[in-house]
């Protein structure tokens, strides 16, 4: 009896210790695979440098927003100074090819090269700014800037003489820049109905220099005010040289020139960047057209400078509260073309399909289409 007791409490004592090993030999699994999963690898296509501080730098600004808000589950790279156009998919594949897991590319030429990359790889996430192209794999990004567009142009026209002209500094007469040049023109003449706005057409992104003897060149004609649609702070700085006030666009550029520049339209992209990360860190990531507007916060205005009057900033307020309720949007009518001719009838609006396919100024914009 003694024996058999002896021999079952050998066997138990074998097994509990076998039992033992293999949940640490589990838990040493679980240990190991935790320690090897990789993080999420994001990369961004940059069409200028993260020091612009405009176009790219809030770009810029979201990525980090990124790394500051999932920490090491994540890792970001970007690449600067990207030309958009053929080259952009060899760029675009590389990141793809080296195992990133989604990837943004930050400026509308890189469209058509993303759409073909999109294609070669199904399972990394792409993501492009500002396009109409998309995939089961592949979204699209923007905000509905006109409308911040639309109030810097209340606070440009009280800022000038009645009748006086505003510069205007544009990259591309494609329908993003379109509908900016026009809500700040509806704004412009919302508070000064016989001022116009002179547009002139750099046809890049991206040029100091070019940015700046646009800005001069209108200047020289006779403009009282600069605004833009350009990557750079050059055409602000031009202005501020003339001892003229000026308006910003893309991040708060009176923190980088000064009080001269009155307020800036901005973008606010971390929000949107982060929780896009997270649903295809999650699973739930699905393509998309996504444009959001002020209510949404991804477009804003920056601070105003102290040169802005407490009864510019009270109507300011009032016309933001109406966008964001849904009462009035920028492009309701009645609303007529630079030929005079009606665009928007009284009590209707255009449709974001119009707004997305702009190519039309409104009235009081000086200026040729492509030229």
């Amino acid at each position: 009896m003694k024996r058999v007791l002896v021999i079952l409490l050998t066997v138990l004592m074998i097994l509990g210790i076998g039992f033992s090993l293999s949940s640490c030999k589990k838990k040493e699994v679980k240990a190991e695979a935790a320690a090897s999963a990789e993080p999420f690898k994001v990369a961004f296509i940059y069409i200028g440098l993260p020091g612009d501080l405009g176009w790219t730098f809030e770009q810029e600004q979201g990525r980090m927003m990124i790394e500051e808000e999932l920490g090491d589950k994540v890792d970001t790279t970007f690449v600067e100074n990207v030309p958009e156009g053929p080259d952009a998919s060899r760029i675009i594949r590389q990141y793809a090819q080296k195992g990133y897991n989604m990837i943004f590319a930050t400026s509308f030429g890189y469209m058509d090269p993303m759409v073909e990359v999109a294609a070669e790889f199904p399972d990394v996430y792409f993501e492009h700014c500002s396009g109409y192209k998309s995939s089961d794999n592949m979204a699209t990004y923007f905000g509905r800037m006109y409308q911040a567009r639309y109030l810097s142009g209340i606070v440009a026209g009280k800022a000038i003489a009645q009748g006086d002209s505003i510069g205007y500094v544009a990259a591309f007469p494609i329908p993003e820049v379109l509908r900016g040049i026009n809500a700040f023109t509806i704004g412009v003449r919302k508070v000064n109905p016989t001022a116009t706005v002179k547009v002139v057409w750099t046809n890049t992104w991206y040029d100091p220099v070019k940015e700046r003897e646009a800005a001069v060149a209108l200047l020289d004609s006779g403009v009282k005010l600069i605004t833009q649609h350009q990557d750079t702070t050059e055409p602000q700085k031009a202005a501020k040289e003339r001892e003229l006030v000026s308006v910003g666009y893309d991040s708060d550029m009176g923190k980088f020139v000064g009080d001269s520049v009155l307020v800036s339209p901005k973008w606010n992209w971390g929000p949107y960047f982060v929780k896009t990360v997270e649903d295809a860190m999650n699973g739930t990531w699905k393509t998309h057209s996504y444009w959001g507007g002020l209510k949404d916060g991804v477009v804003e205005l920056s601070a105003f400078s102290d040169k802005v009057s407490q009864d510019v900033k009270d109507l300011v307020a009032s016309e933001t509260k109406k966008i964001e309720s849904g009462s009035w949007d920028v492009f309701w009518g009645p609303l007529k073309g630079q030929d005079g001719s009606v665009v928007v009838a009284d009590g209707a609006k255009m449709a974001d399909g119009d707004m997305l396919g702009m190519n039309l100024f409104v009235e009081g914009v000086v200026g040729n289409l492509g030229q």
